[in-house]
């Protein structure tokens, strides 16, 4: 991959026209830091499109694959597995077991989209809806904030819910992400960010990188990525990331986090001595190396990404977590505000 020096001139943020879907127009904003840290967010599923990190050398990489425009985006999610490219997801991330779960002694079942089963939030989930664009600060900490009503029965989840979603850049090359939401009656929210991460470019192959995690335990599943209600424990297993590990060629599993606001994860690059440091308030993070889009839409750069393009650190509650009672609750109430905070900080050797 070519890297890019570091311009001096720090730009405001500015919004341009990225294209249309469902004949509304969404935009494209990009927002940078006094570093040269820069990061391009489209409200079309409050997707994060680029984000671009200074390295010590002078030079910047941009860490997430993604396409050049909106279209792609839009036809990304007919793809055999959708991407999710940079996307929120919700109102559930990850798989709720034959789409169907019970709240209140009330059975719900969902739109299924995966088989009998639901995945990131159902056939149109939060990935895919135009998120409306409330604040833009510029300055030292420029950041971004979008919402969103989901209509009760959307997907068939209950309540009205209000999501409110800032994404901030730090002077100490952070990039958090916040999320609120409110409800106006007994629901269940999951949300999480979908970009996939790559520290030697988004062209390149997250193989040569190595990773930590914060956890000795990680959710046993069945065949269908469906937890069972069991506990793995990690200890000497290859699973095991107390200590820096390769990337593997193919991980799609959550594990359960040691302490909250706390280290989540690590990746670093020995190729560009670059380290992203994940920080989270969820119980768990989810794992998963890919990015295939199957030879059929180019991403950025006319790249073919393929199933080692990205890596994913989606922190949230558990897949599954409504039927299953010893999990962490998934339930907001209409006296209460769900709260995520995610950090995702880079530093450069």
């Amino acid at each position: 991959m070519k890297l890019k020096q570091i311009s001096n001139f720090v730009e405001p943020i500015f919004e341009k026209v990225f294209g249309f879907a469902e004949h509304e127009q969404a935009g494209l904003f990009t927002l940078q830091n006094a570093k040269g840290m820069q990061l391009r967010v489209s409200n079309f599923g409050a997707t994060v499109t680029s984000l671009q990190v200074p390295l010590k050398s002078g030079e910047i990489v941009d860490v997430v694959p993604g396409f050049e425009s909106l279209q792609q985006y839009v036809d990304s999610f007919s793809l055999p597995a959708a991407p999710y490219f940079g996307s929120v997801v919700g109102r559930y991330a990850g798989r709720i077991a034959g789409g169907r779960f019970c709240l209140n002694s009330k059975q719900i079942v969902l739109n299924a989209n995966q088989g009998f089963n639901t995945l990131h939030g159902g056939n149109i989930g939060f990935s895919r809806k135009m998120w409306e664009v409330k604040r833009l600060l510029p300055g030292n900490n420029p950041s971004i904030t979008l919402s969103l009503t989901s209509p009760d029965g959307d997907e068939n989840f209950p309540g009205k819910l209000t999501v409110e979603l800032s994404y901030t850049l730090t002077d100490d090359n952070e990039f958090v992400v916040e999320y609120k939401a409110i409800t106006t009656e007994d629901t269940i929210v999951n949300l999480t960010h979908h970009s996939y991460f790559n520290l030697d470019g988004h062209d390149a192959s997250v193989l040569g990188q190595q990773m930590t995690v914060n956890s000795r335990t990680m959710l046993e599943v069945d065949a269908e990525n469906i937890p069972t209600g069991k506990f793995v424990d990690l200890t000497a297993s290859d699973f095991d990331f107390s200590s820096a590990k390769f990337v593997p060629e193919t991980i799609d599993n959550t594990f359960l986090l040691e302490s909250a606001y706390g280290l989540a994860a690590t990746l670093f690059s020995p190729k560009n001595k670059l380290k992203m440091s994940v920080y989270t308030n969820q119980p768990g993070v989810h794992i998963y190396v890919g990015g295939n889009c199957f030879g059929r839409i180019k991403g950025k750069d006319n790249t073919d990404y393929h199933n080692t393009s990205g890596i994913c650190f989606e922190t949230q509650n558990f897949p599954d977590a409504p039927n299953h009672k010893h999990f962490p609750s998934a339930v907001l109430k209409p006296d209460s505000i769900y709260h995520h905070k995610t950090i995702y900080k880079f530093q450069s050797s």
